[in-house]
């Protein structure tokens, strides 16, 4: 697990603690600081997860942790059999894409790398996008 991703995770919890088939359900759409963050809310989310997906979409804090360098497209993929948290740890294969042209690098870069990280079971799914407006 590279340095940043644990960075990413940790800081999310601290700002956290201070304030089956892949099926997708409607996107949560958040506007904050320039950017339109969304949410793609599967059901292998577990509850924490939504939670920190959320932060991200309603706290500054937890935003620029997230796209420390503040521009630019980004997006989130987990494997669905792994999540991106399990027991207050980031997982290996969930990867972030950040700093991209555009939403389809973005998402294309995260699959690419959490396909390439899972253990097995069904393919990475995109779990947040964040772009300029």
């Amino acid at each position: 697990m590279d340095i940043a991703k644990t960075g990413l995770v940790c800081g999310l919890a601290m700002v956290l603690a201070s304030g089956a088939p892949a099926q997708q359900i409607q996107s949560e759409q958040y506007q904050l600081d320039g950017v339109l963050v969304t949410i793609l809310p599967h059901d292998f989310l577990s509850e924490e997860e939504l939670m920190t997906l959320r932060l991200v979409g309603q706290n500054r804090d937890a935003l620029s942790i997230f796209l420390p360098q503040g521009d630019g497209f980004a997006a989130l993929a987990v494997a669905p059999n792994e999540g991106f948290v399990r027991a207050g740890q980031p997982v290996d294969s969930a990867h972030i894409m950040a700093g991209l042209p555009d939403v389809s690098a973005a998402r294309a870069a995260a699959l690419a790398e959490c396909n390439g990280a899972r253990s097995g079971g069904p393919a990475c799914e995109i779990v947040l996008e964040v772009a300029p407006r």
